[in-house]
């Protein structure tokens, strides 16, 4: 047992009164120069999960070891991005539970409960379990749920102060990004584009009050109930059809950046609703504002400036992803910088006094536009990418070059660092019928084909890329391990950290991408890691816990790693240069044993039938075809699925709610037996994932 003496608790506590407590406030979040604390989402105000600290570096990184280890059995997906302040770290797991812990030995100090499940009601029904990440200001913790609303806590407490709906709750929306706060206000955002007629927007509440400051619609309205603003009137013109009937989209679910130099917030914003724009705008049209970054005024909302990085969007291509600033110099002359690498495979650079472009090149593969045209800002597309003709292979795919898994920027080194994927996305409307689709109700349904059909687990492959964003090039590369791969973090020590599929935390030299240091932490990671400093002492933190999109709907390429639903513990583990800890022993993969159950006739008419069901009900959770990909449970092997009574239970009654399996309302009886004998044909199927 620890013994404390009298005087070396005087000592502590008269260090403690000698430490003044940090206002986290917009001077604390543009510091760029503090390093033992981690304020924001992407630690500064300028996103570029870069660290001054550099005790860790590429000298002696190799004698990393596990410092303290935070175990975490009621989470499933988790994804976030701690934040530490005076050695208290905070951060939200499954349905947006939110811990307080002490950042230098794993203590939690208080845990806030939303009750996420109760206050979702059918909304349940399009929400996966994570999020991003929470925000903290002024001594309040700002958490996001996943149901929709924004909550303030007291940092010291975890007591909540104030709560606020985000969005009428018979929306089919959700929150799973992490909000940002400026100058006394929070902003927050929702997604939930391809459940139903979404339109995009995003709202800046009072940090004190919880009351609405001020609301940018991304997309514009109906004509005929008159424009909130000039902007959304200008934005009109650049659609067809009516395009309101199906909201747009435009969601804003991930990249907001606040510039305290402009006073303004840098919104990305996402794919049309639906993706397809045959439906969703006819006739064609650029389709303002989605898949932009748009400058909007701190103080009013008002639009400054967009720069659309894909014009007339059909292919999911959405710019959610990280906005980061910094200043370069290009071409012997300072620019004011943005970064942005999006789905659609090009890297930009933009001067983000203006929003005009300076250059934008191609840091993957990429065969739906040649080029951007520097004179106009407009990509070039190839002939047959929009899949005119009703289906199209098309380079990337609706997953992108590179997702929301965080990139970083290190200022010494002056390269960005890109989690990058690999993979075709194979689009047809073939099935769909473009004249004759309605929005759903609380059904995914994106205009195309998807998650009826599972593919093989090498369908896509991953990379962390070095880029210089000054030459627009490649400086390095390492193949990553599957197609998912985690989000980074960059600092003075010369390093980049970055969790894998695989489950293996590694230390990357930033200068020329050796591998230096690693440790398996048997699962596979999602969340960024992070990095801060108590009493002199500096630390890596991670979340270990197998979460996003792909774990759900990656099929074989998630399922391949063998991360099961609840097969495998969740953690934070984190690591120190004296650490004498060990990770604690993992259960081994395990692999989906599909049921064949040869007694079992399947109708393939009624199978077909299940096919289309499961793709607007079932898929976006439990994979495509039943391959699950560790998120929820593999249906094929299920004995529920061979059990009337039970099965009727599970998806009528509810009896899993508390699990994470909503009850549904809008699928009748003979849906579900034709979602039963579609499992049970792909369960048949051979070849896809490992066995």
């Amino acid at each position: 047992m620890r013994v404390i003496s009298l005087a070396a608790l005087a000592v502590g506590i008269l260090a403690c009164a000698a430490h003044a407590e940090t206002v986290v406030d917009d001077k604390a979040l543009a510091d760029e120069q503090q390093g033992d604390n981690w304020l924001g989402y992407g630690r500064t105000h300028s996103e570029q999960r870069y660290s001054p600290l550099d005790q860790i570096n590429s000298g002696n990184v190799a004698k990393l070891g596990v410092d303290w280890v935070l175990e975490l059995p009621k989470d499933r997906s988790l994804i976030a991005t701690p934040l530490v302040v005076d050695g208290v770290m905070y951060f939200n797991g499954s349905f947006s539970v939110t811990r307080a812990v002490d950042a230098k030995t794993g203590k939690v100090l208080w845990e806030y409960d939303p009750k996420v499940i109760e206050h979702a009601g059918d909304r349940f029904r399009i929400m996966w379990d994570w999020n991003r990440g929470i925000a903290y200001w002024k001594g309040k913790v700002l958490v996001p749920t996943v149901d929709g609303r924004l909550i303030a806590v007291d940092a010291k407490t975890g007591k909540e102060l104030w709560s606020a709906q985000t969005f009428d709750p018979k929306d089919a929306l959700f929150i799973s990004g992490a909000p940002r706060v400026f100058r006394d206000k929070v902003i927050i955002g929702n997604g939930g584009t391809e459940w139903g007629p979404a339109r995009g927007f995003v709202t800046a509440y009072d940090v004190e009050t919880g009351k609405e400051a001020w609301r940018f619609y991304t997309v514009p309205g109906n004509p005929a109930d008159g424009f909130e603003n000039k902007t959304m009137e200008m934005a009109a013109k650049t659609w067809t059809g009516e395009w309101w009937k199906h909201g747009g989209g435009g969601t804003v679910w991930h990249g907001m950046t606040y510039d305290p130099e402009f006073n303004r917030v840098y919104i990305g914003t996402g794919n049309g609703s639906p993706w397809n724009q045959k439906m969703r705008s006819p006739d064609g049209g650029d389709n303002l504002f989605l898949c932009s970054i748009v400058a909007v005024d701190a103080d009013t909302g008002e639009y400054v400036w967009h720069y659309q990085t894909t014009p007339g969007e059909t292919w999911d291509y959405n710019s959610n992803m990280d906005i980061v600033l910094a200043d370069l110099a290009i071409d012997g002359k300072p620019v004011k910088a943005l970064m942005h690498a999006p789905k659609n495979g090009f890297f930009y650079v933009i001067d983000r006094s203006t929003g005009k472009l300076v250059s934008a090149e191609k840091f993957g593969k990429v065969d739906w536009a040649t080029h951007i045209d520097m004179q106009t800002g407009r990509p070039v597309e190839r002939e047959g990418a929009r899949y005119e003709d009703g289906e199209e292979l098309v380079w990337p795919g609706p997953f992108g070059t590179h997702n929301w898994p965080a990139m970083s920027f290190n200022r010494d080194t002056g390269y960005v660092y890109i989690p990058s994927i690999e993979m075709a996305g194979f689009y047809s409307d073939k099935y769909t019928k473009p004249k004759a689709w309605k929005s759903p109700n609380y059904k995914f349904d994106p205009g195309v084909d998807f998650l009826r059909q599972d593919g093989p687990a090498d369908w896509g492959s991953s990379a962390l890329r070095a880029w210089d964003p000054v030459n627009q090039k490649l400086i390095w590369e390492v193949p990553t391990p599957g197609v998912w791969n985690a989000g980074t973090v960059t600092t003075k020590g010369r390093l980049v950290f970055q969790g894998r599929s695989d489950g293996v935390l590694v230390a990357y030299d930033a200068t020329n991408g050796k591998p230096l240091w690693e440790q398996a932490l048997g699962l596979g990671l999602s969340a960024p890691p992070v990095t801060y400093a108590v009493d002199g002492k500096q630390y890596i933190a991670q979340l270990v816990g197998w979460g996003g999109s792909m774990t759900a709907t990656g099929g074989s390429m998630s399922a391949q790693h063998g991360w099961s639903y609840r097969a495998q513990p969740r953690r934070l583990v984190v690591f120190s240069l004296d650490g004498k800890g060990a990770v604690p022993t993992m259960p081994p993969p395990v692999f989906a044993q599909p049921l064949k159950e040869p007694e079992f006739v399947v109708f393939d008419e009624l199978a077909e039938r299940g096919s289309f069901v499961w793709s607007q009900s079932c898929g976006m959770c439990h994979g495509p075809a039943g391959t699950a990909g560790g998120y929820a449970p593999d249906l094929r092997a299920s004995a529920v699925m061979l059990n009337d009574k039970a099965l009727h239970q599970v998806v009528f009654e509810g009896t899993r709610r508390e699990l994470g399996m909503p009850n549904f309302k809008d699928i009748n009886a003979e849906d579900l037996k034709a979602v039963q004998h579609f499992i049970r044909k792909e369960a048949r199927k051979d070849g896809l994932a490992p066995q």
